[in-house]
């Protein structure tokens, strides 16, 4: 990706900055050691803000280097910008920076990789690299530029379902002595003697044959009780669970964050939901 100075990108910059501008201000290590002035900045192609371009004074040498962005904290205010890091080895490591030169990806990456942290070996393609890759180096770390987070607390319901219980249903046997009645019939025989009606009737001994052996036979019955059990399906017992259904009510005190600004004087503020570009 090409890189522009800034002027050369947008020739009114400072008014598009409000008047403030970072050329000139001196570079500080967070200790407070000068190492050098700003002198120009370089930008991509969609305007975003890549390196500062740093004249830097380290011990006798005077050498322009390029400083990545996300490693400084600028402070109009204080006129002044702080560096994180940027030790005197690393100076001397970094390639110089000449105006005339065109800083292509070979080039920036000798940059990146006297900025990035020891034991880094990524090797990166160079038709696939994005600055994000590389985000410490040039996310816009900036006091102007600050992100609060406002928190809300809410209610979130669930359901656990829990064994209240447990409702076995089975049978035993019980006894008991039953009754039944049965009429039964039985035979018998009963002999009766009875004189005639007629009065004695004479009989001719001639016509009269006496004889032996004479027998008249009658069967007798009788019935006897046949018992015995059989099983029947007295009654079906069918178990089942229904779900009845219920509505709690939870009750509880929630906090929420709210933005307060407090101004000083008249100032102009535009408050609004639009993400904010990388710009200084």
């Amino acid at each position: 990706m090409p890189l522009y100075k800034l002027a050369d990108f947008d020739p009114n910059y400072r008014e598009t900055f409000g008047g403030d501008d970072i050329q000139g201000l001196p570079l500080y290590t967070q200790g407070g050691t000068k190492i050098g002035t700003v002198i120009d900045t370089l930008v991509d192609a969609d305007g975003r803000f890549r390196y500062l371009v740093i004249d830097s004074e380290v011990d006798v040498t005077s050498k322009r280097i390029l400083l990545p962005i996300g490693l400084s904290h600028i402070d109009y205010n204080g006129r002044r910008v702080t560096v994180d890091g940027l030790s005197r080895e690393q100076v001397m490591q970094l390639p110089e920076y000449r105006d005339n030169m065109a800083v292509d990806y070979d080039y920036e990456e000798q940059v990146r990789r006297t900025y990035r942290p020891l034991g880094t070996n990524i090797n990166y393609d160079r038709d696939s690299y994005t600055y994000q890759q590389d985000a410490d180096l040039y996310n816009l770390n900036e006091q102007k530029h600050q992100t609060i987070k406002l928190y809300e607390e809410r209610l979130i319901a669930n359901k656990n379902r829990v064994k209240t219980g447990e409702v076995a249903v089975g049978k035993h046997i019980e006894t008991e002595t039953a009754q039944v009645s049965i009429p039964i019939e039985r035979e018998r025989i009963v002999i009766e003697r009875v004189t005639p009606t007629a009065g004695e009737t004479v009989v001719n001994p001639s016509e009269l044959q006496f004889q032996e052996g004479e027998v008249a036979r009658i069967e007798i019955y009788e019935e006897t009780p046949e018992i015995h059990k059989e099983a029947f399906v007295r009654e079906e017992v069918r178990v089942k669970k229904v779900v009845d259904r219920d509505t709690v009510e939870a009750q509880e005190t929630i906090r929420r964050e709210e933005l307060d600004i407090k101004t000083e004087g008249d100032l102009p503020i535009d408050e609004t939901g639009a993400n904010r570009t990388d710009t200084i």
